[in-house]
């Protein structure tokens, strides 16, 4: 049923704690999770608040690193009492962040970390409301299952957590597939010249390329890519950097035909996602990616676990979010045992192609705003 502010109490704010990457390589990503962030407070609050309350957000920079995002939740406990916490993107700073809330008993929702160990190692006070790496590839494999001529694929990835992780399960997904993974080639993030091992991955001639990059080094792998003349069947992303207006911006052309999984878009069949998508856009002046769509959700599962909680502390909170059950316009969030995953929501995936300068649904087909273009065309033809 919930609480009911009464007197003093009526008046205080309950504040949740947020930490993100507003500086720093990941800087673009924590951006647009900030601005979704706050349209969700913003209209929770116009709509009545908590019970009577206002909510609050206290919004911390981890640059990226795993030691400040550590430092930034020690400070929002100890300091700030938050009653919860939520964000972080990368999943090296997701899974420094989580550790330090489950140690000292503050509820944690995850939106975008998404190396599977996060929700993995048991704990009870770590939820997580996107999908797993793990996961990230089902709308891709699904449709190669349908084109069928996908027999060999490489697989390029940052040597970080997340990438490590989604090459592992790509390369076992793409086994299952009956697809040949001919090499896998990691690299440093950040690197400026990727020529050298594409020219290795290119001389296996394989027909699919996998690749799990953010958003520079995703721009670059597809300029030196042409450069090279090199045209698999598909160039597929792993979302990161392939899902961003910037992307298309920094590889120019390069872009045309990518492929990327994805984990949402505003033709997602979920009630809300339009219209949340075109309010995100009029005030970032930018579309709508699935990283803003997780962030805008996060504030209303908590919220939700807010107004149904016993009272307004972390213990009672914990409790309210293990039993939730709520449609938000990332898709329904409940969260259950996985396998090896405890308290993690489980959700489709979606693919994306850049068409025209554009990045158009294709898969599943009966959420496709466009229909895909395959094989890619060679260069020289385009």
């Amino acid at each position: 049923m919930g609480w009911t502010a009464t007197g003093a109490s009526a008046a205080e704010t309950l504040t949740i704690g947020v930490v993100l990457p507003l500086t720093g390589e990941l800087a673009k990503f924590g951006k647009i999770e900030k601005t979704s962030f706050n349209i969700a407070l913003d209209e929770i609050n116009a709509a009545g608040g908590i019970n009577g309350q206002k909510l609050a957000l206290i919004i911390e920079d981890t640059m990226g690193k795993p030691e400040v995002a550590r430092s930034a939740v020690e400070k929002l406990i100890s300091k700030d009492k938050v009653l919860a916490l939520c964000g972080g993107y990368s999943s090296s700073e997701t899974f420094a962040a989580v550790a330090v809330a489950q140690q000292l008993k503050i509820p944690y929702l995850v939106n975008t970390g998404a190396a599977d160990a996060i929700t993995a190692q048991g704990w009870n006070y770590v939820f997580r409301l996107n999908q797993t790496v793990s996961d990230y590839p089902q709308a891709l494999l699904a449709f190669l299952n349908k084109m069928g001529d996908v027999k060999t694929a490489a697989v390029i990835f940052e040597n970080t957590l997340f990438g490590q992780s989604s090459s592992k399960e790509i390369n076992e997904f793409l086994g299952k597939q009956g697809v040949k993974v001919m090499l896998k080639e990691g690299y440093e993030a950040g690197s400026v010249d990727f020529k050298p091992m594409l020219v290795t991955v290119k001389s296996a001639k394989p027909d699919l390329v996998y690749m799990i990059s953010y958003l520079m080094d995703a721009s670059l792998i597809m300029r030196q890519s042409k450069e090279l003349n090199f045209n698999p069947k598909l160039f597929a992303g792993g979302g990161g950097g392939f899902t961003l207006p910037e992307f298309r911006v920094n590889a120019g052309d390069a872009a045309e035909y990518v492929y990327s999984a994805t984990l949402w878009t505003p033709d997602s069949p979920y009630p809300g996602a339009k219209a949340f998508s075109e309010k995100y856009s009029a005030q970032a002046k930018s579309p709508a990616t699935f990283h803003a769509a997780q962030a805008y959700a996060a504030v209303y599962v908590l919220a939700d676990a807010l107004k149904r909680a016993k009272s307004p502390t972390p213990a009672d909170i914990r409790d309210a979010l293990a039993q939730t059950d709520l449609m938000t316009a990332y898709g329904r969030v409940k969260f259950v045992v996985s396998g090896k995953l405890k308290q993690q929501n489980m959700l489709p995936t979606f693919l994306v192609q850049w068409q025209k300068g554009k990045l158009e649904t294709v898969w599943p087909e009966n959420t496709a705003s466009a229909k895909y273009i395959y094989p890619t065309p060679e260069w020289s033809k385009r």
